[in-house]
């Protein structure tokens, strides 16, 4: 940690900068402080928050000087303000694809251009970047695009060691090795040795080259170094290369038998596919490069294989969606305030600032054009967007009718009582639906609550006729009202299909069979996510046809139990096993 915070600080614009994956804490804040200490005394240092306007980061019309002036007036945005600067992410595992999208840009182009509000602006924008990331879950991070352009990648584990060692570098330190940075010297073989261990492990990124080899001349001008030596290039494998590592590299021996195998073991040995001498520094830069390969890499790479698809949505509250009324703000659009929606004062006057003169000269009267400070047009109206994750709620349909009702009733509660330890941290929301004799209730109304659900669960009694269309419409009304509510409903249906009560509670197997097949037409036409577990002993074509009716992934499982049942449910709603 210590070195890359010195090697940044060298060479921020040629570094990219740095990914810290950290919870708020004292570490972090010394670790910030440590770095503004190394930094020259003038050097710009922004913090950017996660949800960061796209008119306060890249700039935009000045609204107070332009209504002042009379003409457009450009505001400059932070990453322009932090030119030859560092700017800070604040929770960027959180930031929006194209916020990062635009600081990507910056650091492609070392600019910005912004071209809105009736004028068009550059700025330049040379800086580096420290992303903090504070995510949990693994699926919690930074933008890939973001990330990829950032040489080095920090994890927590080393913020505490990091902040009790004193450094070993001053700023003057600092200052007398960027001075002596431009003259250093990469060496042929050193930059094929990074390219090698590049290939060894997995990482197909031209960036991450670049990267290594300018963290290989910072270290050696650190080290008061004119040529950088294998040294730098084991420090620059260590804080670059093993960060990206995708696969693991083969172990010494391994690679010796196969270079023995190859005729490559002899000093003028060839490397067939490179085409040149093998190195002896290919084996120090390799190993360096092993030595830090982060911890889980086999189970990363698996992840990164084709037909693997990781739940989006794993370790996150609901369903994002976009909202005109209430929830967090996602910038602006053209548009009309109607039927909810806020109008934008702001964004509706910029829209309208910069045709002030033009709209006055255009009025009739010259006294009533003098008294015009904005004139406000339909085709000015900007309106607030908002988004905001709903939370999502599964509702089970239980037969309780029949000899082996009391069973299936079992393993239901288990599996409710699994999934409430979910909904602790997902805050999902949980009902039960039961249906046997004549018609269906709601046994559980929508609760997070694991005491409740057992209580409510365990005096359900079983047996009688079987009313399954009772049971689905009884769902979907519920389904239903939590989706005027804002959350996000899934159904699940747990029974063998065998219907013989009707909707009107009249028995009869064939009228039975109608009105579940019509109900659960209406299920699909609302568009409600559902799920039916056939528990009968032996599944059969009834069950199969009912779902496809419903629009609903079909799981046979004869001899159900809790955790199999509750991980049918975490696949339906899209949320991994």
């Amino acid at each position: 940690m210590i070195t890359a915070t010195a090697l940044f600080a060298i060479d921020p614009l040629g570094l990219g900068g740095i990914a810290v994956r950290s919870p708020p804490g004292i570490e972090r804040d010394q670790f910030l402080a440590s770095l503004r200490s190394l930094l020259p005394q003038q050097t710009p240092m922004q913090r950017v928050p996660a949800h960061v306007s796209d008119e306060r980061l890249l700039g935009g019309l000045d609204l107070a000087a332009t209504l002042k002036s009379g003409q457009p007036v450009a505001a400059r945005g932070l990453l322009a303000e932090a030119d030859r600067g560092v700017i800070v992410l604040s929770m960027a595992e959180r930031m929006q694809p194209t916020t990062a999208a635009f600081i990507a840009s910056a650091l492609d182009c070392r600019e910005v251009v912004v071209e809105r509000d009736g004028f068009a602006m550059r700025s330049p924008a040379r800086l580096g970047v420290v992303a903090l990331d504070e995510g949990l879950a693994d699926d919690e991070q930074p933008s890939a695009a973001l990330l990829d352009r950032l040489a080095f990648r920090i994890d927590a584990s080393v913020l505490r060691s990091a902040a009790e060692n004193a450094t070993n570098y001053s700023a003057r330190d600092i200052a007398a090795a960027r001075e002596r940075l431009s003259s250093v010297v990469v060496g042929t073989a050193l930059i094929e040795s990074l390219c090698s261990a590049a290939g060894a492990l997995g990482i197909d990124s031209l960036r991450a080259l670049i990267f290594a080899v300018q963290a290989a001349r910072a270290s050696a001008a650190l080290a008061s170094r004119e040529e950088a030596s294998e040294l730098d290039a084991a420090v620059a494998a260590q804080l670059v290369l093993a960060p990206r590592a995708l696969v693991v590299p083969p172990a010494p021996e391994q690679q010796q038998t196969q270079n023995t195998e190859s005729g490559q073991d002899r000093p003028d040995a060839k490397d067939p596919e490179q085409g040149r001498n093998v190195s002896e520094h290919d084996d120090i830069v390799l190993a360096a490069a092993r030595a830090a390969l982060p911890a889980g890499l086999l189970d990363r790479s698996n992840e990164s294989q084709p037909g693997r698809v990781k739940s989006a949505a794993a370790g996150r509250f609901g369903v994002q969606r976009r909202c005109v009324q209430f929830g967090r703000p996602a910038g602006v659009r053209r548009g009309k305030p109607a039927k909810g929606a806020r109008l934008n004062i702001l964004a509706t006057l910029r829209a309208a600032a910069p045709f002030r003169r033009l709209r006055a000269n255009a009025t009739d009267s010259p006294a009533a054009a003098s008294r015009v400070v904005v004139s406000v047009r339909r085709e000015d109206f900007h309106v607030t967007r908002y988004k905001h994750r709903s939370p999502t709620a599964t509702i089970f349909v239980l037969d309780a009718s029949g000899s082996s009702a009391l069973h299936r009733l079992a393993e239901a509660k288990g599996a409710v009582e699994l999934l409430l330890a979910d909904c602790y941290v997902r805050r999902d929301q949980v009902a039960v639906v039961a249906f046997r004799n004549k018609g269906a209730e709601v046994l559980l109304a929508p609760t997070r609550s694991l005491v409740r659900a057992r209580r409510e669960l365990s005096d359900l009694p079983g047996g009688g006729g079987t009313p399954l269309a009772a049971g689905i419409e009884a769902g979907r009304v519920l389904a239903e009202a939590l989706a005027r509510r804002g959350a996000t409903p899934t159904m699940v249906l747990l029974t063998d299909a065998r219907a013989n009560v009707a909707l009107d509670g009249r028995g009869g197997r064939e009228q039975a069979h109608s009105d579940a097949v019509s109900v659960a037409r209406r299920v699909r036409a609302a568009a409600i996510r559902s799920l039916l577990i056939d528990t009968s002993p032996r599944p059969g074509a009834t069950a199969q046809t009912l779902a496809g009716e419903l629009g609903a992934r079909y799981v046979p499982l004869p001899h159900a139990d809790a955790a199999s049942l509750a991980n049918a449910v975490r696949l339906s709603s899209g949320r991994g096993p």
